[in-house]
């Protein structure tokens, strides 16, 4: 069960994504570095390929979230960055994240930059989860 209660309001254009989101008093927030496609090696995977650099992502995203104590559905905003003036190519990263983040569509935010850290990198993930009190003193219990 996630402690996020996302938030869409009619007075506002339709969106993929929720508008806000909010998280109950007393909730741990986890800050994720950028989630990248890299592979265990450090290599980036799948050059010029931004749908399955996206996928990979978001499995880097997965394994910092369980890391963590935390699964996607705990996750409150991402920003989904991507190393393209193409709106296409914005889009097609974007498919990826949106399908694996399912009903639990955050307020995200989709950007084109210039350039990502790694030779190679086109997708970028960042993301803000939310674990409730009770399992975040479980986690310190350990």
């Amino acid at each position: 069960m996630t402690s996020v209660r996302l938030i869409r309001s009619d007075a506002l254009a339709p969106a993929l994504y929720a508008h806000a989101a909010t998280a109950p008093a007393g909730s741990r927030l986890v800050f994720l570095a950028g989630a990248c496609p890299l592979s265990p090696d450090g290599s980036t995977i799948a050059p010029g390929d931004y749908a399955a650099q996206a996928a990979q992502c978001v499995r880097t995203l997965r394994e910092a979230l369980t890391a963590s104590g935390a699964v996607l559905s705990d996750v409150i905003s991402t920003r989904v960055l991507v190393a393209s003036s193409s709106q296409a190519d914005l889009v097609a990263a974007w498919d990826v994240i949106h399908e694996a983040f399912g009903d639990h569509d955050v307020p995200s935010t989709l950007l084109g930059v210039t350039v990502l850290g790694y030779d190679d990198q086109l997708v970028e993930i960042e993301a803000v989860a939310v674990i409730a009190e009770d399992v975040a003193i479980a986690e310190d219990a350990r």
